[in-house]
């Protein structure tokens, strides 16, 4: 019987929803105070009658306007999937049920395209559909690895608790991937900037200075002669000069993104380079660790929670040498074992791991590689910060200071002969 009063329920509900559209409203309350707000309605004369229930005598009523530039919202990011899991997780685990959670978190969402989103599972889940299906319709924002994680928390019971332990996960990986971006985007824009300060003495004032110095008569030194003869080249050929950086950049992208080889090759460059490759090697033994632990407490299988870490690892290298693993592991070696083989772990990720097959508690040892791993990423992003300030600026210092001396070294010589 309940089941037909559900059935019952759904098709009003879901068709209701659809219909609301956003309206402002103003008004006073019985005590004259003057109140405003939005609420979704069907139409304006539904609202007021609505406010006129709950003690507000409306003065205004008009839907919402249509703000001029990003009506169609940002994108969908980690980020908000995060925050959406963490929201479900903290209903479901109150006791909310899990359609209602979902319309209080669409209701609730300023970025249209995630209320879309929401809305859209909300909807596949009225219509009979499980969480894993509802998400499945989304694979961009919803990846193979969040979608493993919710069937597998559906079919033990437990899907509030895996999803609290994704909102973790994703946090502690998104928290990762801005130490990463941090070490490497403060010294590539200092040194983008250092570029362009260049190109502009180049085009505008070297020439300034090129016309005083042919008053002059003299012999310009050889530094300035380097100097001016740039400046002549960048203001003659500049739209060739920015034509080939623009085309190396997006050939290079363009390249990098369809070529898993040149993926490969980039990524274990990097790996070596000094500094950043150890903060890349950390970051991503502290990814695997994570990820793997938290599939596997999740309760996806080993294989293939070693398939969908390898994706997660955020490196080629790495990302190969898990499938690798993978592979061992299906045949019937040890986690250990197979770490052994790929040869790319260091000894202590592989004795912990040891450890806990042997304790039959792998996913609390990989825990807590990942904590020490995410710390070390820490600690070398804020080291190489400090390393890196006095380089940038002896590097800004020879490259504009340079010029700058380049430019007045005929007058220094003119004021000597003078003098």
């Amino acid at each position: 019987m309940s089941v037909s009063r559900s059935a019952i329920k759904k098709e009003p509900v879901a068709r209701s929803t659809m219909e609301l559209q956003p309206f402002v409203w103003e008004g006073t309350d019985k005590r004259g105070i003057k109140m405003k707000g939005e609420q979704p309605a069907k139409n304006a004369n539904l609202l007021r009658a609505e406010l006129r229930r709950q003690g507000i005598m409306p003065s205004v009523v008009k839907p919402k306007p249509k703000p001029l530039f990003g009506s169609a919202g940002s994108p969908v990011g980690a980020k908000d999937i995060a925050f959406f899991s963490r929201q479900m997780a903290i209903m479901m685990k109150s006791g909310v049920p899990i359609v209602s959670s979902l319309e209080i978190i669409g209701s609730g969402h300023k970025n249209p395209r995630m209320r879309k989103l929401v809305d859209s599972v909300r909807t596949d889940i009225e219509g009979g559909s499980s969480l894993y299906e509802a998400i499945s319709r989304h694979p961009v924002q919803f990846d193979e690895l969040y979608r493993n994680l919710v069937r597998a928390g559906e079919g033990a019971g437990v899907l509030e608790t895996v999803l609290d332990t994704i909102a973790t996960y994703k946090e502690n990986i998104e928290g990762l991937k801005g130490k990463i971006k941090k070490a490497l985007f403060y010294p590539a824009m200092i040194v983008a900037v250092a570029i362009i300060v260049s190109a502009i003495l180049l085009l505008f004032v070297v020439p300034q200075f090129e016309e005083v110095f042919k008053g002059f008569g003299a012999e310009l030194p050889a530094f300035t002669q380097m100097i001016v003869a740039a400046s002549r080249f960048m203001v003659s050929y500049w739209w060739v000069m920015l034509g080939i950086i623009l085309g190396s950049i997006f050939g290079f992208i363009f390249a990098y993104k369809r070529s898993p080889k040149m993926q490969h090759t980039m990524d274990r460059w990097i790996l070596k380079v000094p500094v950043i490759g150890q903060i890349m090697n950390n970051s991503s033994i502290a990814r695997f660790a994570r990820t793997t632990a938290v599939t596997f407490k999740a309760g996806v299988p080993l294989v293939e929670a070693l398939g969908i870490v390898a994706g997660a690892t955020g490196n080629k290298v790495y990302e190969e040498a898990v499938l690798r693993m993978r592979d061992d592991v299906s045949v019937g070696y040890p986690v250990n074992m197979a770490m052994k083989q790929v040869n790319i772990f260091p000894h202590m990720v592989v004795q912990m791991t040891a450890i806990g097959e042997e304790a039959g508690a792998l996913d609390t040892m990989l825990f807590k590689v990942a904590e020490y791993y995410e710390q070390e990423v820490n600690n070398a992003v804020d080291a190489l910060s400090s390393l890196l300030e006095p380089m940038i600026m002896v590097f800004i210092g020879t490259i504009v200071g340079g010029m700058v001396i380049g430019m007045y070294l005929p007058i220094f010589k003119l004021g000597a002969v003078v003098g």
